[in-house]
């Protein structure tokens, strides 16, 4: 779900905190996306097919485009996340049992996929897009790329959405600093907002839209002040309302050691085992995108070095792109780890 209206509100309140980006404006930048995201847009898209399949293409035109993605895996969820989980399961007609955060075999399969791309993987302590904002904030990746709001109160500066690598799609971008400039709220105060315009984490106040919402925060800057002057008769607060624990996880979630990162040439026979002999993909399909990939990645690569040359720039080698940066942790299930430790395909 996210956060309920939130996009709506930035387009009406802060539309100055938007910009609007061609996807090669991201070449040669980190970005971390939240995995379950892109595998929930391929399985909603295609049911009856792999998003393992998906995902092999889209990693492929991010790496194509000079973009170093990073993939983040949910870890053990959140409490106070367990009625909205077990709803959306409901929703897709299966039940919701990983309470632990162990890795199911669908995750097994994508990180068995992502390695032999060559791409870093890294399993969240909780939420993956807490983790993803933190990378942001420390300075690790560049961005997020998420279609959740919510990253935005995780405090991630840079959100990017529409990260689809389609042609003549435009990739929207979100400024954490300019929306709280906008809004002329700091980021506690932005938290205490999305809560109350519904998150995953706890019952909203029913009847408060998004505008009165923001009002009454930037006139009483917290939800308890916020309670204090409302009309309780048409905007009830719920009886148990958790609004302090979800606070808590937004501002002071689970924080992980930013991993070492490490990108490396995709190993194409590995690939075709992989997604062909195991998962029946046909082998000419998997072999045209390699060379497909091979040949557009060199041609990216003369076309950039080229615009750097007329600009008495450096020219840059291919191994660029895949030299160590960071030094590439393996992901475990949470259930036997403590240091390296949805969703959806829409957001509200």
């Amino acid at each position: 779900m996210g956060i309920t209206k939130l996009a709506d509100l930035i387009r009406s309140d802060a539309p100055d905190a938007i910009s609007y980006k061609d996807i090669t404006h991201y070449t040669g930048k980190v970005i971390a996306l939240d995995t379950s995201i892109v595998v929930n847009q391929f399985r909603a898209a295609t049911p009856l097919l792999s998003p393992l399949t998906g995902l092999f293409f889209r990693t492929l035109t991010f790496l194509e485009h000079g973009i170093k993605p990073v993939f983040v895996f949910d870890g053990k969820p959140p409490g106070e996340k367990k009625a909205v989980l077990e709803k959306r399961a409901q929703t897709a007609g299966r039940n919701y049992s990983n309470w632990t955060g162990t890795a199911s075999s669908q995750t097994k399969e994508c990180l068995q996929l992502l390695e032999y791309l060559g791409v870093p993987v890294i399993q969240a302590p909780g939420d993956a897009e807490a983790l993803c904002a933190q990378l942001v904030r420390e300075g690790t990746v560049h961005a997020v790329a998420s279609e959740d709001m919510d990253t935005l109160p995780f405090g991630a500066n840079i959100l990017i959405r529409q990260l689809n690598a389609k042609k003549d799609s435009e990739v929207i971008e979100y400024s954490l600093p300019k929306l709280l400039e906008k809004l002329q709220i700091g980021r506690k105060e932005f938290v205490d907002l999305c809560i109350l315009l519904g998150c995953d984490y706890c019952e909203k106040i029913p009847g408060l839209g998004p505008k009165r919402a923001l009002t009454l925060i930037q006139k009483h800057r917290t939800i308890e002040d916020v309670v204090l002057h409302i009309n309780k008769k048409t905007h009830p607060v719920p009886n148990i309302w958790k609004y302090r624990e979800a606070r808590k996880i937004f501002l002071d979630g689970p924080q992980s050691s930013a991993p070492e990162l490490i990108w490396t040439e995709p190993n194409e026979e590995a690939l075709v085992e992989f997604l062909c002999h195991t998962k029946r993909v046909k082998e000419e399909r998997i072999r045209n995108r390699m060379v497909k990939f091979r040949t557009m990645r060199e041609n990216k690569r003369e076309e950039r070095e080229k615009e750097k040359a007329e600009g008495g720039g450096k020219q840059t080698s291919i191994k660029d792109f895949f030299r160590v940066t960071r030094k590439r942790v393996q992901p475990v299930d949470n259930a036997s780890s403590s240091t390296s430790d949805r969703k959806r395909p829409k957001s509200k």
